[in-house]
């Protein structure tokens, strides 16, 4: 029997999202017939490499999300460890959190993405740095931690009445209308596509993670072209990363002025999707016949370290 220890919680932004995503692969792998023990990261990364080396297991599932987690420092350590793990190795973690540079890879191989730009949080306090409306988000979180929409008409200005523990550097994108599509992608295949309706508001971290307030449409109820050309670019985006497993990636249409292929942009891909109940890559994965225990069970045995 294969010894699993699933790696959960840690001391991101995205903790809570992890603990229930952990607990959640958990209780599915000892159903798919695994030797399971979980291990919640609130500790030191020395300490956890002693803590995983005294556990000794054959594959770590990593239900980690955000800094630390998904980054490349998990994965780096593992790999020196050379202990298997679930999701992508060290460099496309590490690349795919740092959203500007992941979009870097994204217009290089010509998929669309949101105009831009890194700025510090002084530089965008003196004035808008594009026109209404834009998105100012951390460059490097998971989950929407942190995003805002600065719209026009809008009196206050950014971070006004916010907590803001990200740091000084922040993204400042164009906003783009439309709809809210997402897709996996397991192993070198694209899953589905979903579309993701917030009751109120955009697709934030509360409408993300509170049962109740997105609705979700699988399948995405677009016309096959656009569905198609989602596919393709999630699949071109978990290449041009680096990704192994599964991924998934986000996405903005724009329907507003008749809408086409040309008017979807991709905004980020995730290495590590979450796995709560909520979330959106087992709910693809039922729509296509995959069992919860399944997806995960196939997720340990595609485990790797980096070559």
């Amino acid at each position: 029997m294969k010894k699993v220890t699933v790696l959960m919680g840690g001391s991101s932004a995205e903790r809570e999202v992890s603990l229930a995503s952990g607990a959640n692969c958990a209780a599915a792998l000892k159903e798919a017939g695994y030797e399971v023990e979980t291990v919640d990261v609130n500790m030191g990364l020395h300490m956890l490499i002693h803590e995983i080396g005294k556990r000794a297991p054959d594959v770590i599932f990593n239900a980690l999300h955000g800094r630390n987690g998904e980054d490349g420092n998990i994965q780096g350590a593992l790999n020196l460890m050379k202990i298997p793990y679930t999701h992508s190795g060290l460099m496309a973690s590490a690349v795919a959190m740092d959203k500007p540079v992941a979009k870097l890879l994204f217009a290089q191989v010509g998929l669309r993405v949101p105009d831009g730009r890194l700025m510090s949080r002084k530089e965008l306090l003196k004035g808008d740095p594009m026109p209404r409306p834009y998105v100012v988000k951390p460059f490097n979180e998971g989950s929407s931690v942190g995003v805002t929409i600065i719209r026009e008409g809008d009196n206050a200005r950014p971070f006004d009445g916010i907590d803001w523990p990200f740091g000084d550097l922040v993204l400042v994108e164009r906003f783009i209308p439309g709809r809210e599509l997402t897709v996996g992608v397991m192993g070198e295949k694209a899953m589905a596509v979903t579309e993701l309706r917030p009751k109120s508001g955009f697709y934030d971290y509360k409408n993300k993670y509170t049962e109740g307030m997105t609705e979700h449409f699988i399948p995405a109820p677009v016309p096959a072209a656009v569905y198609a050309e989602c596919q393709r670019m999630a699949l071109a985006a978990h290449q041009v990363l680096g990704c192994r497993g599964v991924s998934r990636s986000d996405f903005r249409y724009d329907d507003t002025k008749g809408g086409s292929v040309s008017d979807i942009y991709i905004l980020e891909t995730n290495t590590q999707p979450g796995m709560t109940e909520l979330s959106l890559v087992p709910e693809q994965a039922k729509h296509l016949g995959i069992s919860y225990p399944e997806l995960c069970a196939w997720m340990v045995e595609n485990a790797a370290c980096d070559a």
